[in-house]
C-alpha cells in the first residue's frame, strides 16, 4: 500500500494509578543494560473491531479503558513510567508514559493486506533513535473502520524483546481483567553489577545512512527446505543434524547478502554474524521468565568465506549453532565480571568504526507470545515491527493470518544493498517480498 496519512489528535501522559513507594524509586541499571544501544524496540499490534465497537461512543470508551488499564499496569511495571539517568539508573518517580492517539486515513484491512514496512514508523510515537531518557511510549492508531493498531516502543536501555512482550501481555491481561496477569521481577543489577564504561560508546552501530526496511515472508515449506539444505550430511549421524529454523534462515540470508553485496572474490574481508540469545534459561540456576531487563548476549562468528564459496552450507549453520551453545554457564560467569566483556566490546567497536569488519545482526521474536495480546476484543490479526536505524539488521517474527506457520524476516539495509537483495533470484526462490 502507498503513502498513508496518520494524524495525531491527542497527546497525554499516563502515570501509575498509585504512587511508586519511595524505596523503589531508584532502580540501578545492570552492566547488560548499560552496554545496549540507546534506541527503542518497536512492536505494532493490529486489531479489527467488529459490530457495535465501531460506534463513536464505543471508541471513546475503548480509549478511556486503555488509558485506565495502562495506568493500573504501570503499578507493577513502575520503572517504565520513570526516566533513565546518566546510563546508571532509572529514576522511578512516576514521570509517566507519553501516550498518543492518532487517526489513520484508510481501512485496517487495506493496510494489513499489503503493509509497507517503511510506513509502519508512522504508528509509533517517536523516531527509533530519539530515546533521550524515555523508557516507554505508546501510540494508539484508529482506522476508518474502527480497527486499531497499538504501537509500543520501549527503550533498549531497560528491556530486551522478551521484556517488552511481557509488558504488552501484562497490559492486555489487565485490560481483559485476567487475574493471572504477570508480575515482573526487577533487580538485574544484583546479578550483573554496573561498571565504568569509560572508552566505550553504546551508540556505536547506529547509522545516519538512509536505511530501507523490507519484509520478506518464508513459508513453512521454504523454512523446511532451508533446514534440509543446511543439514549436516557430512557425518554418519542418522538422521543428520538439522539446524533450527532461525539458524537456517540466518545462514541463508547472510550467505545471500555476502554474495550480492560483496561477491565471493574478497576472501580476506571480515564478515561476521551476530545472533541475539536469551540467557535467562542458560544461567545457573536459570532465571524465571518474568525477570525483566536486557538478559541477552550475542553469539558471534566469523564464517569461512572458503566454505561459502565451496557451497558447504551446513558448515555455516553448524558454526552458528555451536556459537549459541557456547553461551553457557561458564560464559555467563565471566560475563558477570564485566571488564573482560567490556574490553571485547571496545575492540569490536573500534574495528567497526574503522570499517574493518562488516557485521550482520539477527534477532528473533519467533515463539514469543506476541499473538496472545488480547485486550478484550480478541487477539491481533497481525503483529509488525518498524524500520530501525541499523545497517544489516534482521528481525524474525512469526507470520500471522494466511501465512501462519511461516516466518517474516524484517531486513534493514542501505538502499543499494536492498536493491541487490530484492533482485537476487536465489534469495527470492525461498522468500516472498511484501
Amino acid at each position: 500500500m502507498g503513502d498513508i496519512k496518520v494524524e495525531v489528535i491527542s497527546r497525554d501522559t499516563i502515570k501509575p494509578s498509585s504512587p511508586t513507594p519511595t524505596h523503589l524509586r531508584h532502580l540501578q541499571l545492570s552492566f547488560l543494560d548499560q552496554i545496549l544501544t540507546p534506541t527503542f524496540i518497536p512492536i505494532i499490534l493490529f486489531y479489527p473491531v467488529e459490530g457495535d465497537a465501531k460506534a463513536d461512543h464505543d471508541k471513546i470508551q475503548r480509549s478511556i479503558w486503555l488509558k485506565k488499564t495502562l495506568s493500573e499496569t504501570l503499578i507493577r511495571f513502575y520503572p517504565l513510567a520513570g526516566r533513565v539517568k546518566d546510563n546508571l539508573y532509572i529514576d522511578c518517580s512516576d514521570q509517566g508514559v507519553p501516550y498518543l492517539e492518532a487517526q489513520v486515513d484508510c481501512q485496517l484491512s487495506d493496510f494489513t493486506r499489503h503493509p509497507d514496512s517503511m510506513e509502519l514508523n508512522k504508528f509509533i510515537p517517536f523516531a527509533m533513535d530519539d530515546v533521550v531518557d524515555m523508557v516507554l511510549a505508546i501510540q494508539v492508531n484508529t482506522f476508518k473502520c474502527g480497527g486499531i493498531a497499538i504501537g509500543v516502543c520501549i527503550s533498549h536501555k531497560v528491556a530486551d524483546a522478551w521484556s517488552m512482550v511481557m509488558f504488552v501481555n501484562g497490559w492486555a491481561a489487565v485490560a481483559r481483567r485476567d487475574t493471572g496477569a504477570v508480575c515482573p521481577q526487577f533487580g538485574l543489577a544484583s546479578l550483573f553489577p554496573p561498571i565504568n564504561l569509560s572508552g566505550f560508546d553504546p551508540s556505536t552501530g547506529i547509522t545516519k545512512e538512509k536505511i530501507v526496511t523490507k519484509r520478506f515472508i518464508f513459508s513453512s515449506s521454504s523454512v523446511a527446505a532451508l533446514r534440509e539444505k543446511y543439514a549436516d550430511h557430512s557425518t554418519a549421524e542418522d538422521p543428520p543434524r538439522r539446524p533450527t529454523r532461525i539458524e537456517a534462515l540466518s545462514a541463508f540470508i547472510w550467505s545471500r547478502f555476502v554474495a550480492v553485496s560483496h561477491g565471493m572474490a574478497d576472501t580476506e574481508r571480515v564478515c561476521t554474524m551476530l545472533h541475539a540469545v536469551n540467557i535467562r534459561p542458560r544461567m545457573d540456576p536459570p532465571l524465571p521468565e518474568n525477570y525483566f531487563g536486557n538478559i541477552i548476549r550475542f553469539a558471534a562468528i566469523t564464517p569461512s568465506m572458503e566454505d561459502v564459496k565451496e557451497g558447504k552450507w551446513h558448515a555455516l549453520a553448524k558454526q552458528m549453532g555451536e556459537a549459541i551453545e557456547k553461551i553457557d554457564g561458564d560464559y555467563i560467569k565471566k560475563l558477570r565480571e564485566g571488564i573482560q566483556h567490556l574490553n571485547f566490546l571496545k575492540e569490536r567497536a573500534e574495528k567497526f568504526t574503522k570499517g574493518e569488519i562488516d557485521s550482520f545482526r539477527f534477532t528473533s521474536f519467533c515463539r514469543f507470545p506476541v499473538y496472545e495480546a488480547d485486550f478484550g476484543w480478541g487477539k491481533p490479526i497481525w503483529v509488525g515491527s518498524a524500520s530501525l536505524p541499523f545497517k544489516n539488521l534482521v528481525t524474525f517474527m512469526d507470520s500471522g493470518g494466511s501465512n501462519e506457520g511461516g516466518i517474516e524476516a524484517w531486513i534493514n539495509a542501505v538502499e543499494e544493498d536492498m536493491a541487490k537483495f530484492q533482485g537476487d533470484e536465489e534469495f527470492l526462490s525461498f522468500a516472498s517480498p511484501t
